[in-house]
């Protein structure tokens, strides 16, 4: 008997260490033993993406992971409809990828950090502003205090894989500073919380 959730747990961990192709062979796996779970073949699509755009299969399992909680028909639908028009309908990309983006930050390539956090006020949530910005927008940090600020929120929104790109980016810059390894250590908790809830 197939233990389900050790399973997708043990998955999610390979997808998040970058071993996509030992994720896509657990994601394979519950496909075919729980085919009605219509979550599990669209991990295995983000496994395919990785292999051309690591950073936008992540961006697209830290959304689906936070959104299947709130609305997993929206969720399902939202992430369909992006990775077809990443199979090649660019115009159709493009316009998912800007329908997501406020309007206070129309179409800009990166948004300031202090500007971030008035649309974190006006949205009435990071993780609602983070959402609205995370596939069109890049964040610009100017300082270190703002970097740690962000990625501590990150952590706390459930956007793990994007904390982890940020804290991988950003090492060489704060090499040996303790707070990189404490946002390190704090994300581990996490991971370990999660694998353990279930």
């Amino acid at each position: 008997m197939i233990n389900e959730s050790r399973l997708l747990n043990e998955a999610n961990s390979f997808f998040l260490e970058r071993k996509f192709d030992k994720a896509l062979f657990l994601y394979s796996q519950l496909s075919s033993n729980f085919p009605s779970n219509r979550e599990y073949p669209v991990y295995a699509l983000f496994c395919d993406i990785a292999s051309e755009d690591e950073e936008k299969a992540l961006s697209l399992f830290d959304y689906f992971s936070v959104a299947k909680n709130e609305n997993i028909e929206e969720a399902l639908s939202y992430v369909e409809d992006t990775i077809n028009a990443y199979d090649g309908d660019v115009d159709k990309m493009m316009e998912i990828l800007s329908d997501l983006t406020s309007s206070t930050i129309d179409n800009l390539d990166a948004i300031r950090y202090e500007d971030f956090k008035k649309l974190i006020e006006s949205r009435g949530s990071f993780k609602i502003a983070f959402e609205d910005i995370m596939f069109s927008t890049k964040v610009a940090i100017e300082s270190k205090e703002d970097f740690f600020d962000f990625v501590n929120r990150l952590i706390d929104n459930d956007f793990n894989s994007t904390a982890y790109s940020y804290l991988d980016g950003f090492n060489e810059y704060f090499a040996y500073d303790t707070k990189i390894e404490e946002l390190y250590k704090k994300l581990e908790e996490k991971k370990f919380a999660t694998n353990h809830k279930q």
